[in-house]
């Protein structure tokens, strides 16, 4: 059996987020990324059922490489 998990990268939530001078964004050179909470429940929850039934998880996501 495999088991297919999605994950996304966001912003940390504790954070302190900043601007970008114009106004236009927010400036994301001194931003730390984590893992989704709900995501990280959902890897968490695959990795149970691996042990529990046996199989393979496998993480997607998409982004840049940092994604990685």
């Amino acid at each position: 059996m495999k088991i297919l998990v999605s994950a996304k990268r966001v912003i940390d939530p504790d954070a302190r987020i900043k601007l970008m001078d114009d106004g236009s964004g927010v400036d994301t050179s001194s931003v730390e990324y984590k893992i989704n909470p709900f995501d990280e429940n959902a890897i968490e929850e695959a990795l149970k059922l691996q042990e529990t039934h046996g199989g393979e998880v496998v993480v997607v996501s998409i982004g840049p490489e940092e994604v990685t």
